[in-house]
C-alpha cells in the first residue's frame, strides 16, 4: 500500500467513465470494521464491484486549482491549471475497513484527517480534475480490497491437493533413487562386487 502506484490503463478507464456519471451517488459501503469472515467477504466484494462501475461526482469532493510548475511556457504562468482535490478520510462512501490503509498512504493529510489529491499532467484545468477523481478512486478502491479474502473454491481445493500429492509422490522417488545411488557408493548394495 505504500507505493501506490495506480495503472496507466485503470486510470485512463476510469477517466473514460468520467463523463457518464449522471449524478447518482456513490455506493454505501457495509458497516464492517474489520472483514473476519466470509460474509464479510462477500458483502465488501460486492460493495467494491459497484464502487468500481461508479466515479467519484465532483460534489463530493473540494476542488481547489493553482498555477503548475515546470515546463509550459506562457500558458503556465496564466492559467491555474493544476488540479487539487481534497477528500474527508471519514466520508459516507469509504469503507470503515479501508480507512486504516488510507491513513497510511502518502496521501493522507493528519492535520485535516482528509485524503489530499494533485494532478499536473495535462494543460487543461478540467482533464487535471478527472485524472484527481480517477488517482482517489483508484486509492480507495485499492485500500478497500487489499483486505477482501476470496472464498476457496472446492475445485481450486482438490486441485491444489492433488498437485500436493503429486509432489509428495515424485519427492519420494527422487529420495529413494538418491539413497539406491549412496547404497551402491559405499558398497553396501545387495549383489556387490565381491
Amino acid at each position: 500500500m505504500y507505493g501506490f502506484r495506480p495503472s496507466i490503463l485503470n486510470l485512463r478507464q476510469i477517466r473514460r467513465n468520467l463523463s457518464s456519471n449522471t449524478g447518482r451517488s456513490l455506493p454505501t459501503p457495509p458497516d464492517i470494521g474489520i472483514l473476519e469472515g466470509p460474509t464479510d467477504w462477500a458483502e465488501a466484494q460486492k460493495w467494491a464491484t459497484q464502487f468500481k462501475t461508479e466515479n467519484i461526482p465532483k460534489t463530493l469532493v473540494e476542488l481547489s486549482f493553482s498555477r503548475s510548475s515546470g515546463p509550459g511556457g506562457q500558458n503556465v504562468n496564466k492559467v491555474n491549471t493544476k488540479a487539487t482535490v481534497r477528500c474527508s478520510a471519514n466520508a459516507y462512501w469509504i469503507p470503515l475497513w479501508a480507512r486504516a490503509a488510507l491513513v497510511k498512504s502518502p496521501q493522507y493529510v493528519s492535520s485535516t484527517r482528509s485524503l489530499l489529491v494533485t494532478s499536473t499532467i495535462y494543460r487543461s484545468q478540467s482533464q487535471n480534475i478527472d485524472d484527481c477523481l480517477a488517482k482517489l478512486h483508484a486509492l480507495v478502491l485499492s485500500a478497500a480490497s487489499a483486505s477482501i479474502k476470496n472464498e476457496t473454491s472446492e475445485e481450486t481445493k482438490k486441485r491444489v491437493e492433488g498437485h500436493q500429492k503429486a509432489q509428495k509422490e515424485r519427492n519420494r522417488k527422487e529420495k529413494a533413487q538418491r539413497s539406491a545411488v549412496k547404497q551402491h557408493r559405499s558398497g553396501k548394495a545387495k549383489g556387490g562386487w565381491d
